[in-house]
């Protein structure tokens, strides 16, 4: 009688251990959300690449609770309005926090290998940092310009990341775009 009792607990404790994993926190995502989110950033994504005056590639869409983040380097105004208007008619888009900046200036091999190595420095300093946890930090680099953007836990973290990306030699300047996860309303 005992074994058959403690086998009629083990479904109990399996749905409470799954339905416990799915239980949003302050600044992690439940399941759901999460999945969420990620469909929301492809069908994003999905819309820039079919509109013709975007240049999708450009772009990077990071979303948190339907709040949609726009970062990186366009080449015109146009493209960075559109960007919004388009991001905004997706199914999903609660907010749209537009942070592209427009950079036209024309750039030497030279400056995008600085660029790419600039980036891959700031990315293996926030990997190294205990404060930071780097796999929410998108980091894109233009004419010694760092942009970090998407969402991180507390603003410990942002300004720590901020430092981080400072302290890299050939970095001009650092445009920090992280934002700090919102509970929901």
């Amino acid at each position: 009688m005992h074994k058959n009792f403690l086998l009629s607990l083990v479904p109990a404790l399996i749905l409470s251990v799954a339905l416990a994993a799915c239980v949003s926190t302050p600044t992690q995502e439940s399941t759901g959300e999460y999945i969420d989110d990620a469909g929301t950033s492809a069908r994003v994504n999905a819309a820039l690449i079919q509109d013709p005056q975007v240049k999708a590639g450009q772009i990077d869409v990071e979303t948190f609770r339907g709040v949609v983040q726009l970062n990186g380097f366009v080449d015109t105004a146009v493209a960075k309005d559109r960007a919004t208007s388009v991001a905004r008619s997706v199914s999903g888009v609660e907010e749209v926090h537009n942070n592209l900046i427009v950079k036209t200036a024309e750039r030497t091999v030279e400056t995008v290998v600085d660029d790419a190595t600039i980036t891959a420095k700031v990315k293996t300093a926030l990997i190294g940092n205990a404060d930071t946890q780097a796999y929410q930090i998108n980091v894109e680099t233009r004419d010694g310009v760092v942009q970090l953007s998407g969402f991180v836990n507390d603003t410990d973290e942002k300004y720590t990341a901020e430092s981080l990306a400072s302290n890299i030699v050939g970095v001009h300047h650092v445009d920090n775009e992280l934002e700090i996860k919102q509970l929901n309303p």
